[in-house]
């Protein structure tokens, strides 16, 4: 199996924007990249509205049939068993919202092995605006799941209003949710339009080049 990393979270967190966006990172250094996408709770937000992008980036995209017709349907590609049986992939696997998504993925725990598990947060969002919220959530996700998350990805945002003072003030929040859980804070990320602005202010910073207004009406 090679390298496997799993982005889950909350609704409207962005988990599928990092998938996306870390996918096409990893692209800038390894020769294979799969992306699959696992989220069957809502379609209204896919890898698939990026899939001529990824494939130019040679980016092998597992997505089901379903996917950005609106179609609100339990359906896993059966070609994401193919991303556990490649040694020589880097695999990024974008999962649904909360404890429903999670069990999605909870189908395949058994293949996981060493795979790095992160779930994106956002303070913005009404079920983890707290710590203990942010905590809920996750606690959710493991159990659906039948795994551990390894750490966080500090996505705060408010979609296209989003500043850089949002972005900067966020830190707190994540911070205290790091210390909280005792998981590390993986990064923050921050949208293309906003990075000058907070590059050299947060640290461990991820530039999103590709951020769809479209995420935040989810």
């Amino acid at each position: 199996m090679g390298c496997i990393r799993i982005i889950l979270g909350h609704y409207g967190s962005g988990k599928t924007q990092i998938a996306v966006n870390l996918s096409l990172e990893l692209a800038k250094t390894n020769k294979k990249v799969i992306l699959a996408d696992l989220d069957i709770v809502n379609p209204y937000f896919r890898t698939s509205d990026s899939a001529e992008l990824l494939e130019t980036h040679g980016i092998r995209l597992i997505a089901s049939d379903f996917g950005g017709n609106n179609l609100d349907l339990p359906s896993i590609p059966p070609a994401v068993q193919s991303a556990f049986d490649d040694p020589e992939a880097v695999t990024v696997m974008d999962v649904g919202g909360d404890d429903r998504g999670a069990l999605a993925l909870g189908r395949y725990a058994d293949k996981l092995g060493d795979a790095d598990i992160l779930m994106v947060i956002n303070r913005f969002r009404p079920q983890t605006a707290t710590v203990e919220g942010t905590l809920e959530i996750m606690r959710e996700i493991e159990a659906a799941a039948h795994v551990k998350i390894h750490g966080f990805i500090n996505n705060s945002n408010l979609g296209a209003e989003t500043t850089a003072n949002d972005v900067i003030s966020s830190v707190k929040y994540a911070k205290s949710v790091s210390e909280a859980s005792g998981l590390p804070l993986v990064m923050h990320t921050v949208c293309d339009r906003l990075y000058n602005e907070v590059n050299g202010k947060v640290e461990s910073l991820f530039r999103l080049e590709i951020f769809s207004k479209k995420a935040w009406r989810i």
